[in-house]
């Protein structure tokens, strides 16, 4: 196993049309899921929630998605109907992650933002560990007023992302990354 920093040095996300069967366990979705929910967490708000989608579950989910597409775009193709019905089916699990805002004049908006972010990423982590490939994506259906309201979302949540997970059938090529002497600056006073 490489060490910690050896693995967050060659992480790298999957295209979910290359995630497939087998998905993680009940028992490693569910350390997956605790794992997430380990993050910095100011005044333990917890401003997020997981909404999982895995088995048939992901095809009746495609219906929603297909309806919603049809209701809220002008003339969707039958082919585009047709992506929409098997999107969830691109990998064995999908996860959900709600970015709730719980007021609190101590925890300001950004700051819970940050926090579901950061769940979103130790999910991915998480399942990167156990050995399996992700995809943290929006997509179209994380803004869709159709979407939200078929997941039953309250008016202070919104979706952060859908968080794709399987066993890759293809090991991808690294993409190139930023060079720290563009990104990095150190204040001098």
């Amino acid at each position: 196993m490489p060490s910690l920093i050896d693995f967050l040095l060659t992480r790298r996300s999957s295209k979910p049309a290359l995630l497939r069967e087998p998905g993680p366990s009940p028992e490693e979705l569910e350390k997956i899921l605790t794992a997430a929910a380990r993050v910095p967490d100011h005044k333990k708000l917890v401003p997020w929630r997981f909404i999982v989608f895995e088995g048939e579950a992901r095809a009746k989910f495609g219906e929603v998605l297909a309806e919603v597409c049809a209701a809220e775009e002008k003339e969707p193709s039958p082919v585009r109907l047709e992506t929409e019905r098997g999107r969830f089916m691109r990998a064995p699990v999908v996860v959900a992650v709600i970015s709730r805002i719980v007021p609190n004049p101590a925890v300001p908006e950004l700051e819970q933002i940050l926090s579901t972010g950061a769940a979103c990423f130790n999910l991915c982590l998480a399942a990167n560990a156990l050995g399996y490939g992700t995809s943290w994506i929006t997509e179209w259906y994380a803004f869709s007023p159709g979407v939200r309201k078929a997941l039953g979302l309250g008016d202070n949540e919104r979706i952060a992302g859908f968080i794709y997970i399987g066993t890759e059938s293809e090991k991808q090529q690294d993409r190139e990354r930023p060079a720290l002497s563009d990104i990095v600056t150190r204040w001098q006073g």
